[in-house]
């Protein structure tokens, strides 16, 4: 497979040097997992469960901006204000319980895995999720070995959407940020593909905290990642 001409046009004429991919809602469809995981920590705490349609909105941050959201009902005043003991009182069961369910990951979005096999370039994973959950999960998928990098949200001071693991991970690549695409499913990626300055992609079946992803000005917008080879 090559790159489709729409990507490269993209990238003013050029084939990407490598693809960034963002993991949760553009490789994986985690919401089922991540609710019930949310879900039984609420329970525990003694509160009702959110169910699938609130923690789909509520993804994108990282963990702890997830628990937050959930102790708050999804209230992103109140998430924000939250005092950082009752988040670390949540966060041990909310990690017993997605860790459990890691290892019957929901599974690939349709043509993620064929992508990833089919990829002519090196690709980085950048994901907000902690490398806690991130390793599991690849290797229950089989993808450990396919990533050149892989960027987790405790990897670095900072995460998506600041522009710094794009910058660090063409950095180790020797590549300039033109010279890759980010590809994602979140305004997060989004506006960090424009702060680093590179080219971006974003896949219209995501989460995105329950907004149209256009709204963020990709590059390029994809139904499926096998739109972009030919």
């Amino acid at each position: 497979m090559t790159w489709s001409t729409a990507l490269k046009q993209a990238l003013h004429g050029q084939s990407p040097e490598c693809v960034l991919l963002d993991l949760d809602g553009t490789l994986i469809d985690s919401v089922p997992d991540l609710a019930s995981a949310v879900d039984a920590m609420l329970l525990e705490l003694g509160r009702p469960a959110a169910g699938v349609e609130h923690v789909s909105h509520w993804i994108g941050n990282g963990a702890d901006w997830l628990i937050r959201r959930a102790l708050s009902d999804g209230n992103e005043a109140v998430a924000a204000t939250l005092a950082a003991d009752r988040v670390a009182q949540a966060r041990p069961l909310f990690d017993r319980a997605y860790l459990s369910a890691l290892h019957h990951a929901t599974g690939a979005y349709p043509g993620a895995d064929e992508f990833l096999r089919a990829c002519p370039c090196p690709m980085v994973l950048i994901t907000n999720k902690p490398r806690l959950f991130t390793e599991p999960l690849l290797q229950s998928l089989g993808w450990s070995s396919y990533f050149a990098l892989v960027l987790c949200a405790d990897d670095l001071p900072e995460k998506k959407p600041s522009p710094m693991p794009l910058l660090h991970a063409c950095a180790q690549l020797a590549l300039k940020p033109e010279q890759a695409v980010m590809i994602g499913d979140s305004r997060n990626d989004i506006l960090a593909a424009h702060a680093a300055g590179m080219a971006s992609v974003a896949v219209s079946y995501g989460y995105n905290h329950g907004e149209d992803i256009a709204l963020s000005q990709p590059t390029l917008l994809v139904s499926s990642l096998l739109e972009l080879m030919e």
